[in-house]
């Protein structure tokens, strides 16, 4: 049997096995479309373990079904067929001795897409709450202030640039530091979590990571509900907000992460909005805080001019006392003086005659003892009791001997050995 018999031979038997069209579930590998014929080329394949391809086959749709058949699965599923894509397609079993074997495509089912994909997502949530980390990336908590900010997005994109020029528009400072990645296509899961890795290493520099991603394809969310990629977030040590861009769409990131927004723009306001909260609550604690101090100081004015009023009369009402209290001490001293110097004077009348025997010795002895006197007298003076720092103090014109004889605000004049003052008992 030579070669071309053989294959002839296979192709009858694939004919005969495969009469009509069959249902096939494939991956999307590749996809291609002639831009003169218009002809669409795939290849599908069946990924096995750890996503390695255990099957593999051209496939065909020609020009005259595809665009049809493209249309129909873009209007259900939001998106055009794509690498990474899971498919159901109805095709028909061919076989050529020159090209080998390969599938002419004649409809495909968006359902099955639209299902596969929701079934793969339920499949990733199920799996980060059996692994307990759903809640974890909320838990973390926003900072008081949040204004460093890592930021993952393409450099080049739409959203990543108006969420920049939103920002500009608020009259705050924030730290923004760009980290690349791809956000559509086969590489995006990968790409995200390298960027969410570089910035793990530097945790201790940001407040919180936002991920950026302007509108596009429904399929083009895939990406944002694999287990890989949503996993880190929900365990990243630092909160992440999404700014993905569909406003229908959620996707499990979204979901697991600690703040969901619907654009970058909004991304933009709410930290925006966030940083408002946090001045007016600086300028109204300002506020309290000037006006408590302005309130006690005031009171403490008032209360020290009051307390200075009251000092004041007292000290004069004091003054008033003492003139008055050592001008009693004056008199008294001058009462005893005279005194003392009468009986001196019996005295000395009475012994006249034995200073008239003894004249010389006598006299001696009297000076002596009227030097002493004089000393005695001298030493009492009013004058000379003030100067060693003793004050008369008098109230209504008397002198004030004990403090019990005063009353409360009572004015008392107080003369000291230079001058005099008034005073207000208190």
């Amino acid at each position: 049997m030579s070669l071309g018999e053989l294959l002839s031979a296979v192709r009858l038997a694939l004919e005969k096995a495969f009469p009509l069209p069959v249902w096939v579930a494939a991956d999307v590998a590749d996809i291609r479309v002639n831009g003169s014929s218009g002809h669409c080329y795939l290849e599908l394949v069946e990924k096995g373990e750890g996503a390695v391809p255990s099957a593999s086959t051209r496939a065909v749709a020609w020009r005259a079904q595809w665009g049809k058949m493209s249309d129909i699965f873009r209007a259900q599923t939001g998106s055009a067929i794509e690498a990474g894509m899971r498919i159901l397609v109805k095709a028909t079993v061919g076989y050529h001795e020159l090209y080998g074997f390969s599938l002419t495509i004649s409809d495909i089912d968006p359902a099955y897409t639209l299902g596969e994909r929701e079934r793969q997502r339920q499949l990733t949530i199920a799996q980060l709450h059996s692994d307990g980390v759903w809640d974890m990336n909320r838990s973390v908590g926003f900072p008081a202030v949040v204004q460093r900010v890592a930021v993952i997005s393409a450099s080049g994109a739409a959203g990543y640039r108006d969420f920049l020029q939103e920002l500009d528009r608020f009259p705050y400072l924030f730290r923004v530091e760009h980290f690349e990645a791809v956000m559509q296509g086969l590489a995006t899961e990968e790409s995200i979590v390298g960027a969410l890795e570089r910035i793990a290493e530097r945790t201790d520099e940001f407040d919180a990571v936002v991920i950026l991603r302007g509108g596009g394809s429904t399929s083009d969310l895939s990406a944002f509900d694999g287990y890989r990629l949503a996993s880190h977030v929900a365990q990243f040590p630092l909160p992440v907000v999404t700014g993905i861009g569909h406003d229908k769409d959620r996707s499990v990131v979204d979901m697991v992460a600690a703040m969901e927004l619907k654009t970058p723009t909004a991304v933009a306001v709410w930290l925006a909005e966030g940083l408002s909260e946090v001045w007016d609550f600086l300028e109204g604690l300002y506020f309290r805080v000037s006006t408590f101090s302005e309130n006690f100081l005031g009171a403490e004015k008032l209360r020290l001019e009051r307390i200075g009023r009251v000092v004041s009369l007292g000290a004069v009402e004091m003054t008033r006392r003492m003139e008055l209290r050592l001008g009693r001490l004056g008199g008294e001293v001058a009462r005893l003086s005279s005194e003392r110097l009468l009986r001196e004077n019996n005295l000395l009348t009475g012994f006249g005659a034995f200073f008239a025997e003894r004249p010389t010795m006598m006299l001696a002895l009297l000076a002596e003892r009227l030097a002493s006197y004089g000393e005695i007298v001298e030493a009492r003076r009013p004058e000379n009791i003030l100067s060693l720092g003793f004050a008369v103090v008098r109230a209504d014109g008397r002198a004030v001997r004990d403090a019990a004889e005063l009353s409360e605000g009572q004015v008392m004049d107080i003369t000291l050995a230079k001058g005099s003052v008034k005073a207000k008992t208190i």
